[in-house]
């Protein structure tokens, strides 16, 4: 087979061609996910739309649309789901939300600020405080009360929806101050992810329990035999989740246990990938020098470049891909369907009383506004003190303070817990409220605080 002569044009893509759709819908979108922000943006929207609707004369139509069941079954045996389509939202789209934040506890244990401890200690500190004093604010407000249970409803900081208030302010915080919100916010994660494990469970059933353990150990087991199909993976992973689901602990766990397992070493070290892909590319361009290609070449060139691609995919770290791939779905699929399915709450003739004397509404609103900003102030400023942590270069006190109002932004999980919370339709609905009203009060009182702590410091440094 003869080949036509190189030469250096190179055919167009369509979607960097200068044809309409491209250059006025692809790239502009294209742009607008690679912001920081982006992803904070679609949740909101999809908030705003679940609410617009939800007090609209069409909430007939959403809450009938989310409370829809469905069912899987295989066979007539044990095998066998009901859920409603909010429910599976909750229980198994939000499963890979879980797995993404393991991802990202996991990329900071081993190659980020986790791993320096004395670097992780003033925000793992601080996360603790973030975690215990909202507690015991909804806790002292709900004390013997009907919404009582919900104490861990104000304990979580929505790391999209911080971290994008901070992007806001650009190049005016420092760059040190949003590594510190980070990783605040993953710490946080950790604690939100061990409180839904232990304290927001059915009764124990632990045949079904062993089962998930047991499905857990096969996915350990494979990756140390270097098993590199997802097919395994995919049926243990799914086994796990059933298994919990039906043991009582909350099936969104196997999403944490699967990510944690995910090795953090890639199969081929970086060194080796020059010393092996040089043989496998010289060979295809032997091939074509005499610009004819045999059948028996052409038939070696596929297996080499089959190589290629499995050798660079394999030289990355299945937690670096994994991340790579998760992160895009999470932030602009799964996390804005979960906002459309779980922050409509009807204000409206919903039978929401005065939001400023009912604790339900209250507890999730002061914990988050009040206490994450006085628990992440005040462990932070004991952690320094004690000389168990130093604050990070060009953050001053008053920036501390802006970065803890702000992580009283507690959006997605904050929402997830309350679901777990209650079983009464009308708790749940209150503790949204607060949820909503905590989390915007936050966002907003973080942002001017973190803007005037900015421009008081620049103008101390000119």
């Amino acid at each position: 087979m003869s080949i036509e002569p190189i030469t250096d044009a190179r055919p167009v893509r369509w979607g960097d061609s200068s044809a309409f759709v491209p250059t006025r819908v692809v790239r502009p979108v294209q742009r607008l996910l690679q912001e920081q922000t982006a992803g904070g943006i679609v949740m909101l929207v999809s908030a705003v739309v679940a609410i617009a609707w939800a007090n609209s004369p069409w909430y007939e139509s959403y809450f009938r649309l989310w409370e829809a069941p469905f069912e899987l079954a295989v066979g007539h045996g044990p095998l066998h789901l009901e859920l409603t389509l909010q429910a599976f939202v909750n229980d198994v789209l939000m499963t890979v939300f879980f797995y993404l934040a393991a991802l990202e506890i996991k990329h900071e244990l081993v190659h980020g600020s986790f791993r320096d401890k004395r670097a992780a200690a003033l925000p793992a500190v601080a996360a603790l405080g973030g975690m215990a004093v909202p507690a015991v604010v909804y806790a002292l407000l709900n004390a013997g009360g009907p919404g009582a249970s919900g104490w861990g409803i104000p304990m979580a900081t929505d790391i999209a929806f911080a971290v994008s208030v901070v992007t806001l302010l650009g190049t005016r915080v420092p760059l040190a101050a949003r590594a510190f919100l980070l990783t605040l916010a993953v710490a946080d994660d950790i604690g939100g992810i061990v409180v839904i494990a232990i304290f927001y469970t059915d009764g124990l059933r632990f045949t079904w329990l062993i089962g998930a353990v047991l499905a857990f150990a096969g996915a350990y087991l494979a990756q140390r035999r270097q098993i590199r199909s997802y097919a395994p993976y995919l049926i243990l992973g799914v086994t796990s989740w059933f298994c919990l689901h039906e043991s009582g602990v909350h099936a969104t766990i196997a999403g944490v246990v699967l990510g944690l397992l995910t090795p953090a070493e890639p199969f081929h070290p970086v060194a080796h990938f020059a010393r092996a892909a040089r043989p496998l590319v010289d060979r295809i361009a032997a091939s074509v020098e005499d610009q004819v290609i045999t059948e028996d070449e052409d038939a070696g060139n596929e297996t080499g470049l089959r190589d290629l691609c499995r050798l660079s995919v394999e030289t990355m770290s299945p937690l670096e891909r994994h991340l790579a791939w998760a992160g895009p779905w999470v932030a602009f699929v799964i996390v804005p369907i979960f906002a459309l399915a779980n922050a409509g709450v009807r204000v409206v003739g919903g039978g929401i009383g005065n939001p400023f004397t009912d604790a339900v509404v209250l507890g999730p609103a002061l914990g988050l506004l009040v206490g994450k900003t006085v628990g992440i102030f005040a462990f932070s400023f004991v952690a320094v003190k004690a000389r168990i942590g130093r604050l990070p270069e060009g953050v001053t006190w008053p920036i501390v303070a802006g970065l803890a109002t702000t992580g009283g932004v507690g959006f997605t999980v904050a929402l997830f817990i309350t679901s777990l919370s209650f079983d009464d339709l009308d708790l749940t609905n209150r503790a949204k409220v607060g949820v909503l009203l905590g989390s915007i009060a936050s966002g907003i009182l973080g942002y001017l605080l973190l803007r005037l702590a900015s421009s008081r410091n620049s103008s101390v440094t000119a």
